[in-house]
């Protein structure tokens, strides 16, 4: 039965959780597996940081998605009613919605991310991989992530949507400026990068439907399902969604993954040795620290009961990926990166309806590219100069630069 007798606790983020969310994550989870906590814009969310507890959060249908609602709870808290049409805009896409809109909207975008679709992108996603690595080869030390992790996904994401790729420098600083936690009283930037965003994104629809190419965009412009075709506004936000999403999982996930693999190297030398290995080892990292923090915002619509407590109607509720991937209730010892063991059930993609449309491609060049960097640089090291920066983001958890010696 839920102890209703008093609220829990109130937990903060502090600015030491973004280096670290794990540590925090353990406390918190040993203390239960929900917990209330105050963000640095200070206002109190409800986190689920259990595994068995994010699993049915994540398909409780009484936990919505709707970015309108999601806004004005948002502003009640504050305090405010100001709000910014722009990010409304960019984020009422099929994340951010649940049934009818959600089905319709997913239903639209399946068939460019499927198992045999994807593998067909394979030669090419090869093709790029050979050629940034290439690009590193008479180098002996680089940034991996502006050399290799970035540049990888983004160009394969802009070439799959027909994006230009010159326009990355500016599309990525507005998808920091969005994905960053701003504290109270910092300027905030994410007005200026939504409008921006906004203003590209409508621009190239636009040049879709007068130019249509052979590309993803273009294909959803003119896609018709029994009548049933995307509004101006469903194109801006599902090219958002696919722009973001298509690329900052797999940059982090190279990323991290690497950390992760050199900080261990007896894994990476296993890996080295026997590259047949990668496909798994590709689970363990997404589990062990994968390219999301928190999912995406629901709130509830009725009072629901997680654990053995009752989060009233009219909450925020995140649930914290990374923390229910941790959690020893589901996976021994979780703390230790084990490349060798088969790991399964893991939430890094999500769970429910709104697990990631495009899990098979992040699959796909993770596979890639790490089996090509453990190829062509077998002695791969973190520089010992290395003083790592991590995104101030409660969605991304990824590195602002990743300094490594080739040899």
């Amino acid at each position: 039965m839920a102890d209703l007798t008093a609220p829990a606790p109130v937990e903060s983020i502090s600015a030491d959780f973004f280096d670290d969310p794990h540590a925090q994550y353990r406390r918190w989870r040993a203390e239960g597996p929900v917990h209330r906590v105050r963000f640095p814009d200070d206002v109190v969310r409800w986190v689920v940081v259990g595994y068995p507890e994010a699993k049915v959060a994540l398909a409780d249908p009484r936990l919505r998605k709707d970015v309108v609602r999601i806004d004005a709870i948002l502003h009640s808290k504050r305090d405010t009613t100001a709000t910014d049409p722009n990010i409304v805009a960019l984020l009422s896409h099929m994340l951010g919605t649940d049934p009818p809109v959600h089905t319709r909207l997913r239903k639209l975008v399946n068939k460019a991310f499927t198992s045999r679709q994807v593998a067909l992108l394979r030669p090419r996603i090869e093709q790029i991989t050979e050629s940034l690595l290439d690009a590193m080869s008479d180098r002996d030390e680089v940034d991996l992530m502006s050399a290799f992790a970035d540049p990888l996904p983004v160009t394969v994401i802009c070439e799959l949507l027909g994006v230009p790729f010159a326009d990355r420098e500016d599309f990525q600083a507005w998808t920091k400026a969005l994905v960053t936690v701003v504290g109270e009283g910092e300027e905030d930037e994410r007005p200026a990068a939504s409008a921006a965003m906004v203003g590209y994104l409508a621009k190239l629809v636009r040049t879709k439907q007068s130019q249509p190419a052979e590309d993803l965009l273009s294909q959803l412009v003119l896609a018709d399902d029994e009548g049933d075709r995307l509004t101006d506004h469903e194109l801006v936000s599902m090219a958002f969604l696919l722009l973001v999403a298509g690329h900052e999982t797999t940059v982090n996930l190279i990323g991290n993954g690497v950390l992760a693999l050199l900080r261990n190297p007896d894994q990476w030398r296993t890996l080295r040795e026997d590259p047949a290995g990668v496909p798994a080892a590709v689970e363990e990292f997404l589990r062990f620290d994968g390219p999301v923090d928190m999912a995406t915002a629901r709130y509830t619509a009725e009072p629901v009961t997680l654990g053995d407590i009752e989060i009233p109607a009219g909450e925020i509720v995140y649930v914290a990926l990374a923390a229910a991937n941790r959690d020893p209730a589901r996976f021994p010892d979780p703390d230790t990166l084990a490349t060798d063991t088969s790991t399964t059930g893991h939430l890094a993609f999500g769970h429910g309806i709104h697990f990631c449309v495009g899990a098979p491609l992040a699959r796909v060049e993770a596979e890639i590219a790490f089996t090509a960097l453990l190829r062509r640089f077998p002695h791969l090291t973190l520089s010992p100069a290395a003083d790592l920066h991590w995104q101030t983001s409660t969605l991304i958890r990824g590195l602002l630069d990743l300094p490594v010696r080739l040899r």
